[in-house]
């Protein structure tokens, strides 16, 4: 069984809330050789969606990875204001090994509230030395999803 270390995180700068990451960066994650085959994660630059931040990030355990999305406020409500409204989202998660195998969709209607969601469903198994590509994309009316996105490399 392939042993794994602790990934190297990706390096994400601090962003702000009102920074937002190009939907074609894709940051990679490295996952050296000789690890335990313990969970590995790594998450992607976050991004503005429908007026949310939105992260994709990768749970990886030897050859399975399990990408999933994160919805959060993209910033604290300004004092004495109301709390949000619940909003319907409506959400896109998908990946493929860069092989060039189509890639699995999971497509899902959420509500978000003022808490911090997390997207899950979509798991993902891949040889040795793979690359695996993942995005999430958010759309609530009337704002189209920009996906995020973030791959992981499964080394020997």
């Amino acid at each position: 069984m392939n042993h794994r270390l602790a990934a190297l995180a990706i390096g994400v700068a601090g962003l702000t809330a009102l920074t937002t990451a190009p939907a074609a960066a894709m940051p990679s994650a490295v996952i050296p050789p000789g690890a335990t085959t313990e969970t590995v994660t790594s998450c992607g630059n976050s991004a503005l969606q429908a007026g949310l931040t939105t992260r994709l990030c990768a749970d990886v355990t030897g050859d399975v990875v399990e990408f999933y999305g994160r919805v959060s406020l993209a910033g604290p409500p300004s004092s004495g204001s109301p709390a949000p409204a619940p909003k319907e989202l409506f959400t896109t998660l998908s990946a493929a090994v860069a092989d060039g195998t189509s890639p699995e969709t999971l497509d899902r209607r959420v509500v978000f509230t003022s808490t911090t969601i997390e997207v899950r469903g979509l798991v993902t198994t891949a040889a040795c030395g793979a690359t695996v590509r993942g995005a999430f994309g958010v759309a609530s009316f009337p704002w189209a999803a920009r996906p995020v996105a973030h791959e992981v490399t499964i080394s020997c």
